[in-house]
């Protein structure tokens, strides 16, 4: 038998050593196979560890991935490395006795002591109930309980958010392939190497489309029929361009796969690991007795090297492609859903008094929201108020709901920002209202350096939304010298509907 190709490794926050090819279990989620046997997917870990790829990613919510892990520890001492997800459902809750439940409830399921990384999905960067539980993960991890703590689909803005208010973020786990260039297109590879954040990167290989079967075949007619993965990485392969374009691309790689004697495969992880910032990529797993038999295959990658022929032909064909809309992770928070289920708006929390809105509206009523801070009583003033279809949002800035950050985005104006306008999204969706029904805001500025990095972050919000609404940007002395920026709003109900017209 020839001797297989040993994969490069790599650190995680300079201590955690890793393979840069990791096994991801999502498909022991369901939509793949029926029933998990969780001692045979236990003993399938065994040959995978011993070809050096000792490194497993799962999730609360992958089925019984946490205790396939669990079984493992207790009937091998074969050593590998578990990583998990906590992804809390959006009920409100923030307080430091759930994040306990579950990073318990991960630790006895696992069968471990101490959880290697455990990464966090936000649903919602309006709702601070995120801020609360990376606060109350830095505590459990400074009680021994987590080594590091990862984002999971989180996008670059609110990645920095977090990274300048303090929150110690060790890896990013985003989409990442061929035809998905978000992380080179955008600013998250340069965020993540100048803060040394790692991003481990998942659909590489597009669910199995990246391979010698659909080369040249035509595009899959019947969506319902694939498993969870093809389902999933077709809404890719269509926001990038479409089956055509996908082509192009694929024919590109089979030629350089040929030209080095490997899968097509192994050069499409090949050229995702070379990116800058790439940590180490996952590759799906179902942990069957049939698993063994991809791992010749998938550690091709690290049996060659592109050469800039390669690197140049994969470009050209790139040419063809379209780029995918908005930041990573966006396919989570805004259409298009690029997820398997498709869309996953119901994870967005909205007005929790919708009836009683729509009555209070139809009588003319005076709707005042208040968002909890402290100088609202004292000054008799709320964050915004809305009447018939218009919302007034009141001069915001990134007020910290977290005692021991004395502001959100630190001294990041550009973060600052974000944080503010967040805040005002939370307010206009309380009050039946959105983003992109805002028409006019004005910005005040403690600092005229910081000019352009709040233009920035105001621009990309809205670019978020496809609306340009009118603005002031004037000086002002702010109160509180922490406070870099402070953002008002005022929208129209409904406006945001009827699409734009642009003279």
């Amino acid at each position: 038998m020839a001797t297989l190709p040993q994969p490069e490794r790599t650190f995680i926050a300079s201590s955690l050593e890793i393979p840069r090819m990791i096994s991801g279990l999502w498909q022991l989620a369901g939509g793949h196979d029926e029933k998990v046997d969780i001692a045979a997917a236990a003993e399938a870990m065994n040959p995978l560890i011993d070809a050096g790829l000792d490194a497993f990613d799962m999730a609360d919510h992958y089925g019984d991935a946490e205790l396939v892990m669990g079984q493992h520890h207790a009937s091998s001492t074969k050593k590998m490395t578990a990583f998990t997800k906590w992804c809390p459902a959006e009920n409100g809750i923030k307080t430091f006795e759930q994040a306990e439940a579950a990073v318990d409830l991960a630790l006895k399921r696992m069968g471990q002591k101490q959880i290697a990384l455990l990464q966090y999905h936000i649903w919602d960067y309006t709702d601070d109930t995120y801020l609360h539980n990376l606060v109350h993960l830095r505590t459990l991890q400074s009680q021994g309980k987590i080594a590091h703590i990862g984002l999971t689909n989180t996008d670059t803005a609110h990645l920095e958010l977090l990274l300048d208010s303090g929150y110690p973020i060790a890896t990013n786990q985003v989409s990442c392939s061929v035809i998905d260039r978000r992380l080179v297109r955008g600013r998250l590879s340069s965020i993540c190497l100048k803060h040394e954040v790692g991003i481990l990167a998942y659909g590489t290989l597009l669910g199995g489309y990246l391979s010698e079967k659909w080369l040249g075949v035509p595009e899959p007619k019947n969506p319902a029929s694939l498993n969870w993965s093809l389902r999933k990485y077709l809404r890719f392969i269509h926001a990038a361009g479409g089956w055509e374009a996908f082509q192009v691309v694929l024919h590109a790689l089979a030629i350089i796969a040929k030209k080095h004697s490997v899968p097509i495969a192994a050069v499409a992880t090949r050229h995702v690991l070379d990116l800058p910032a790439v940590k180490a990529v996952i590759v799906g797993s179902r942990l069957s007795k049939e698993s063994d038999k991809y791992t010749a295959s998938n550690l091709a990658a690290f049996s060659f090297t592109l050469d800039e022929q390669d690197r140049e032909m994969i470009r050209k064909a790139q040419e063809s492609l379209s780029d995918i809309p908005g930041d990573a992770g966006d396919e989570y928070r805004r259409a298009p859903f690029l997820t398997a289920s498709g869309d996953l708006s119901h994870h967005l929390s909205g007005s929790s008094g919708d009836a009683e809105m729509a009555k209070a509206i139809a009588e003319g009523r005076r709707i005042e929201y208040s968002s909890g801070s402290p100088w609202e009583p004292i000054a008799s003033y709320c964050r915004a108020v809305r009447t018939a279809n218009t919302i007034r949002i009141s001069g915001t800035t990134a007020n910290s709901p977290i005692a021991s950050i004395a502001v959100i985005g630190g001294r990041s104006a550009r973060s600052q920002t974000v944080h503010a306008l967040d805040i005002i999204a939370r307010a206009l969706k309380a009050l039946g209202g959105s983003m992109a029904d805002v028409v006019r805001t004005r910005v005040l500025v403690q600092q005229p350096g910081d000019v352009e990095e709040i233009s920035r972050a105001h621009g990309w919000a809205f670019a978020c939304v496809g609306v340009r609404p009118a603005n002031t940007l004037t000086m002002a002395g702010l109160v509180g010298e922490e406070f870099l920026v402070e953002v008002e709003a005022e929208a129209e109900v409904g406006c945001g509907d009827a699409g734009v017209l642009r003279i």
